[in-house]
This record gives structure tokens, C-alpha cells and sequence, in this order.
């Protein structure tokens, strides 16, 4: 079963913070948001990887039919990258490199910003 959690920015308190799936394992990485009809405004995934590096940080949004607000968080809980990743498109790499993918709905694009440090919360 995968842990909900929230991530909160530390450099600006979020008024209600999106409740992301933890997304550590093999499957639920690979599958991601694919195939689903839409995301709702808190909802999203965090896709955790091994070690910071762009290549495993790469994403593509094949058979993701929305748009999606997505961040890229290295090692050390920085947002390295932020950008809006559009559905159907191939493949999108961050410009650093980056161990977390935070993938939330396209109206949070304001919630992170390159250079902030965030903290992942377990919701009870």
C-alpha cells in the first residue's frame, strides 16, 4: 500500500498542501499517471528515486491526458527544476539532477519555486 504525504515548503507555508501518493516502487512508477481521466486539484504522486540524476528524473506524459504541474527535488529536499508538462508529450528531463518527482495539478505551478526546501509530511 503507498503512504499519502503531503510536501511542505519551507521558505512559504502552503494554505493546503496537495496529498500526493509516496511512489517508491517499481510499478507504481512505471505506471504513474497514465491512463487516468483527470487529477484533482490535491491530488498528485511523488516518485521517489535512487540517487539525484537527470536521466532517472526523466519523465514522459504518454497516455497522461492533462497537463500537470511537475517538480523536480534533489537529494537534499530542493526544488532543482519546475516546469508545466503537457499531456501526450514524449519526454521532459530536468536541468539538474534530481532523486523526486513531484507531479501535481497545473493551477499548483505556483506553489514551489527553484530554490526552496521542502519537507515530506505522512498524513495521518
Amino acid at each position: 500500500m503507498n503512504r499519502v504525504i503531503t510536501v511542505r515548503n519551507l521558505k512559504h507555508e502552503l494554505a493546503a498542501p496537495a496529498r500526493v501518493v509516496f511512489c517508491e516502487s517499481f510499478s507504481c512508477r512505471l505506471r504513474g499517471l497514465m491512463f487516468h481521466a483527470r487529477l484533482h486539484a490535491d491530488d498528485g504522486l511523488l516518485l521517489v528515486g535512487t540517487q539525484d540524476s537527470r536521466l532517472e528524473a526523466a519523465i514522459h506524459m504518454l497516455f497522461v491526458p492533462f497537463d500537470l504541474s511537475v517538480f523536480w527535488i534533489n537529494s537534499h529536499l530542493i526544488v532543482v527544476d519546475k516546469i508545466i508538462a503537457r499531456g501526450w508529450r514524449p519526454a521532459y528531463t530536468p536541468k539538474s539532477a534530481a532523486m523526486y518527482i513531484l507531479e501535481v495539478h497545473p493551477n499548483r505551478l505556483g506553489d514551489y519555486e527553484i530554490g526552496d526546501k521542502v519537507e515530506f509530511v505522512i498524513v495521518e
